[in-house]
């Protein structure tokens, strides 16, 4: 039973990441192209806009586009989309009234009046980023993992085309901004086309319907939102930081670094818990034990992904200085100096989805509440009082520290199944 579901999961993730993985390579080839068009002041204004929208969209749907995956039936799934949809639209109304209300605290608070206007933008693509994480999940739950994968590569060609055509013209961060939000606008579209045409699916949506999954699935915004949003602020944290005390020059280099590392990973850790936690969920509802299928899981991807990993990180600083040219050459030693965090990152979150499998929300929260409190007072002390190296040093220590916890903890949950 374990060996045939391990091999429809390689299966499920190489048709996700093949798409992925395309999706993905354009963003990095593109690179040297744009750390030539646009410099790293600019990329630290969008990495900011970046967080912003970030920030806002994890909380869009209020966690409930997590739910899609767990009813038996899609009458109740679609219903759980399209309440997802309407709390978007609410966050998004919202956000416009704090921005027309508080836009100069805002832009004071951050350090960056460069992003201005700007601003306005933000919920614009939190729609399309809220969107998409209910629609991407809809497709997961129908195992449309072509579609998923489609839709990944359209969006990865309209940013690189927008961003490299602005860029061109010297209009500063216009292009990268813009490209962000035309990308998502395009992979939407596509993601929903199967809903679309699903005629009979559609007309079991009602209001009814809307208010009962709202209050079936309530531990989802109860526990979920906060844990999703604790752990995208604690990501976003650097980002806030290191503009605030070292200027967007900084805060894009660590812009690139992400670009750089965290992207390719994202590339196998998204697409093998996108197919996880399907699987995962399918196996717990009928009964079965995930441990063994989760530990060899992590094994395979350890045996392939370390020892390439280990060779790039040390190599680091010279790849980027002969790729990006000697102004980047940084990038590489915070690449470096975050090496652990970044791969005990990518283990930690292919299995992230263990806690509503298990039900174990409530704690999970805990856990990213302690996480976020310690991350910022550290963070934002060394900051102040050292330079950015040792800031990095010291979410290093702290990300790392957490995660391994995280892990022994799902993984031991699991072991009673």
């Amino acid at each position: 039973m374990i060996n045939r579901l391990k091999s429809e999961f390689l299966r499920d993730v190489l048709i996700l990441m093949s798409g992925t993985t395309i999706a993905q390579i354009i963003p990095i080839s593109i690179s040297p192209i744009l750390t030539r068009l646009y410099t790293p002041e600019d990329f630290g204004v969008f990495a900011l806009f970046v967080a912003i929208v970030g920030l806002m969209a994890v909380t869009a749907s209020a966690g409930y586009e997590q739910a899609i995956l767990i009813p038996n039936y899609d009458k109740y799934a679609i219903n759980i989309l399209v309440l997802g949809f309407f709390l978007v639209c609410f966050t998004v109304i919202f956000a416009y009234l704090l921005i027309f209300l508080f836009k100069e605290n805002i832009l004071n608070l951050l350090n960056s009046s460069l992003l201005g206007d700007w601003l306005y933008i933000a919920p614009v693509t939190v729609f399309f980023v809220g969107l998409f994480n209910l629609l991407r999940n809809y497709n997961i739950r129908k195992k449309h993992y072509k579609d998923i994968a489609k839709a990944m590569v359209i969006k990865s060609t309209v940013l690189a085309i927008i961003q490299i055509t602005i860029g061109i013209l010297k209009s500063g961060f216009t292009g990268l901004i813009l490209g962000q939000v035309f990308a998502q606008l395009f992979a939407n579209i596509k993601l929903m086309t199967n809903i679309v045409k699903n005629k009979a699916l559609l007309s079991s949506i009602s209001l009814n319907k809307v208010f009962a999954v709202a209050r079936k699935y309530k531990n989802f915004p109860k526990y979920n939102m906060p844990h999703s949003l604790l752990n995208t602020l604690s990501a976003s944290l650097p980002i806030y930081i290191f503009t605030s005390f070292f200027g967007s020059t900084v805060a894009g280099y660590y812009s690139l670094a992400l670009i750089a590392v965290f992207v390719p990973m994202a590339i196998v850790a998204s697409s093998t818990a996108h197919v996880y936690s399907q699987k995962a969920t399918e196996l717990y509802n009928g009964g079965e034990n995930i441990y063994s299928f989760t530990i060899k899981i992590i094994k395979l991807l350890i045996k392939i992904f370390f020892i390439p990993y280990c060779i790039f990180i040390f190599f680091a600083p010279h790849i980027f200085k002969f790729i990006f040219s000697k102004e980047w050459t940084d990038v590489g030693i915070y690449i470096q100096i975050l090496s652990v965090y970044i791969f005990l990152n990518f283990i930690v979150s292919i299995i992230s989805y263990i806690p509503m499998i298990k039900k174990l929300q409530k704690k999970a929260v805990t856990i990213s509440i302690i996480h976020f409190i310690i991350l910022f007072i550290s963070l934002y002390f060394t900051a102040k009082t050292y330079d950015v190296f040792m800031a990095l040093g010291v979410m290093c220590l702290v990300n790392s520290v957490i995660l391994i916890y995280r892990f022994f903890w799902m993984i031991n949950s699991i072991k009673k199944l």
